[in-house]
């Protein structure tokens, strides 16, 4: 906690200075948002964050700076943080996700609902043949049974009505997807995890087709893209390049012998095929020096221009 107080200074203002520049680029942020407040209140919550000292003063930064762009406050519950290694991420709420969708322009509301078992729920087409809801009647004595799906809707100024439905195997299987999937909170409030689920696939899906500013909506998809693991990839990745390599090599064998141009090293690799062989897989970052040079450390990672 010590640490972090030491760093809160250094780390408000190189995401003030980002942010200045982020404005000039285009970004707009909410009339009654004060960056300062919401970054007091991160600082706040984050000595009550899990592990918080493992995490590194860069990846800090940008969570800060992830949440100041998307205009959201964990004051206003619309945002919390969580430690993974040595890597803090923001996450947004449903509260969160519901404003940073209404900052888009022509978006004029936001809703998810959750469908228990009994409820009637029918869905249909539009001329465009798009999926839209036709039917929904929740009924009180179902509110304690089963969820047997959820659905989001985002209307437009113009009256169009964009809907994302899921049921609750899809909801399950994007919460196993999760890096929270051991996390007992989508057991504990289903309901809610639910209505943020679907909006999160909803909001994804309605931000890479609108015209709105690549720095609001990119801040808006890599939040969402955060909470999902990223190890399976780079280890099927990792796999399929292993398998790569074993099958040029057998297919380069036979030519060994004919040029050593094509040759594969024998025995001892040189300096250079080292380099190439850790590149199978990200090296660990370096740690940056402590606090001697914080303006190096926050160039290096984008935050000061």
């Amino acid at each position: 906690m010590n640490q972090l107080i030491k760093m809160q200074k250094s780390i408000t203002e190189a995401v003030g200075k980002r942010i200045k520049v982020l404005e000039d680029e285009g970004l707009a942020l909410p009339e009654q948002y004060s960056v300062k407040n919401a970054l007091s209140s991160a600082f706040f919550t984050l000595q009550k964050v899990y592990n918080i000292n493992n995490a590194t003063q860069e990846s800090i930064a940008n969570a800060l700076l992830d949440m100041v762009t998307q205009g959201l406050s964990p004051a206003k519950t619309q945002c919390y943080f969580i430690v993974y290694d040595n890597e803090l991420q923001m996450q947004r709420s449903y509260f969160g996700t519901v404003a940073a969708l209404k900052r888009l322009s022509n978006v004029n509301k936001v809703k998810a609902e959750v469908i228990h078992e009994g409820d009637v729920f029918e869905i249909g087409s539009n001329e465009d043949m798009e999926m839209i809801v036709t039917k929904f009647e929740p009924k009180f004595e179902n509110m304690n049974k089963p969820i047997i799906g959820a659905f989001a809707m985002i209307k437009l100024e113009d009256g169009t009505v964009n809907y994302t439905v899921m049921t609750k195997a899809e909801i399950d299987k994007s919460w196993q997807q999760s890096r929270n999937k051991n996390n007992k909170v989508q057991q504990n409030f289903g309901q809610e995890m639910a209505k943020r689920t679907v909006l999160n696939r909803a909001a994804k899906m309605f931000i890479n087709t609108s015209d709105d500013s690549d720095l609001l909506t990119g801040a808006i998809n890599n939040t969402t893209e955060n909470e999902f693991e990223r190890e399976e990839p780079k280890e099927i990745q990792a796999q399929e390049k292993q398998a790569n390599d074993l099958i040029n090599k057998a297919l380069n064998k036979p030519e060994e012998t004919k040029t050593e141009s094509v040759e594969e090293p024998k025995e001892k690799p040189d300096a250079n095929d080292e380099v190439v062989i850790e590149d199978d897989e990200p090296a660990e970052p370096t740690e940056v020096e402590s606090d001697e040079n914080q303006t190096e450390l926050f160039d290096e990672f984008g935050l000061i221009k």
